[in-house]
């Protein structure tokens, strides 16, 4: 198996961004939309490619200790803001099920627009930006399918920058995250794997010798 503390000394130091769903509250008033920005102990896929699956999962305790001062709403995590904790536009929280958001849109012309394009479902999903300050990792390896499947567990963030509408369900900022982080794993791995082949040629090599010299 792979040295899991090198692995997790590769670990990708800057913001990480996860897609979730957003959707419009029933009270249309106040132009309220309200989503979860992750849910925690629940396991998602977060890389795969033919051979490898990368998993990660929130610890219920994560944001604990996590810096909230002054998160903002955006779209994209970028350009405008939308809601912000500072004037009570933005709602943060934690519950059994995840980190909860509750955002006011109606205070601004674009807010409304974005309200209306998400109570529409034209945007349905949302991201949030943090940042990991301790984690784990557990890997495992399926005998029969020789398939390498690796388990984050993130168990602390320690700043929560924004959370944002987004346009796509995987955007490019969450795939350059997510491709940053497994560079390093996959390389790991597939070093691991090619000293398992060559351990295991040198074991037919010595098999077939002793097999030799006593035919001998």
């Amino acid at each position: 198996m792979p040295n899991i503390e090198k692995m997790m000394q590769r670990i990708e130091q800057g913001r990480c961004y996860r897609d979730m769903e957003v959707r419009a509250a029933d009270d249309a008033a106040d132009m309220i939309v309200e989503g979860y920005a992750t849910t925690f102990e629940e396991p998602y896929l977060l890389y795969s490619e033919p051979g490898y699956k990368i998993y990660e999962v929130i610890d219920r305790g994560a944001l604990d200790e996590a810096d909230q001062s002054d998160v903002i709403m955006q779209y994209d995590h970028e350009g405008r803001v939308f809601a912000r904790l500072s004037n009570n536009t933005l709602e943060l929280g934690t519950d059994a099920h995840g980190y909860k958001m509750r955002a006011m849109l109606g205070g601004t012309d674009i807010g409304r627009q974005l309200y209306q394009e998400i109570a529409g479902g034209y945007t349905t999903k949302m991201s949030w930006a943090f940042r990991v300050k301790n984690d784990d990792r557990t890997v495992e390896r399926n005998e029969e399918t020789g398939e390498i499947v690796v388990t984050r567990r993130i168990l602390a963030v320690s700043k929560v920058y924004d959370v944002s509408a987004v346009s796509l369900p995987a955007n490019d900022m969450t795939e350059i995250s997510a491709r940053s982080y497994c560079d390093g794993v996959i390389a790991e791995l597939e070093e691991d794997r090619r000293r398992v082949e060559e351990e295991r040629e040198m074991l037919r090599a010595k098999l077939a010798l002793i097999k030799f010299l006593s035919e001998v």
